[in-house]
């Protein structure tokens, strides 16, 4: 089976197929909290950028002190921007990666170093964690969706 595509019909047995299912899921779950721990730090550290936003905590210029920005609220938004930027292409690439026949041991090490290491980046951004922690786990996720795309590449162009 290996380098054969997969038909649509038979992708929820192809065990590739559900191995990318599984941690793209995971992933993007990920990916959606971040939104909520950034929401977390708005309210916490009532920091926020629309004024509609702070009508609970008064109205005129007594509400004008919480628009503002807070150092816990930008990192956990420079997070979730991270995680737009790489997680998306894992989502596409990754995709067309487990429909190019690759083997089922090659495509679980992909898919589970590539969602290590988002999490660990997280955690890195998060906590924070010292350099290189962060760098580190950003480069060997983008390495991974790389290696992915030029497998794809290399399947389907033939390079």
């Amino acid at each position: 089976r290996r380098g054969e595509m997969a038909k649509s019909t038979q992708l929820i047995d192809n065990e590739v197929f559900r191995a990318y299912a599984t941690y793209a899921g995971i992933v993007l779950i990920k990916m959606m909290l971040m939104s909520l721990i950034t929401a977390y730090f708005r309210i916490t550290r009532k920091a926020f950028v629309n004024p509609e936003d702070t009508e609970s905590f008064g109205k005129g210029e007594s509400a004008k002190k919480y628009l503002r920005t807070d150092p816990d609220v930008e990192r956990a938004r420079r997070g979730h921007l991270n995680d737009l930027e790489n997680i998306v292409p894992f989502v596409g690439i990754g995709l067309l990666y487990a429909l190019s026949g690759p083997e089922l041991s090659t495509a679980l090490l992909h898919f589970r170093i590539f969602t290590g290491a988002r999490i660990l980046h997280t955690f890195a951004y998060l906590i924070p964690l010292p350099q290189p922690g962060r760098g580190l786990s950003w480069a060997v996720g983008y390495s991974v969706t790389f290696s992915m795309a030029y497998k794809v590449l290399k399947t389907a162009w033939l390079l």
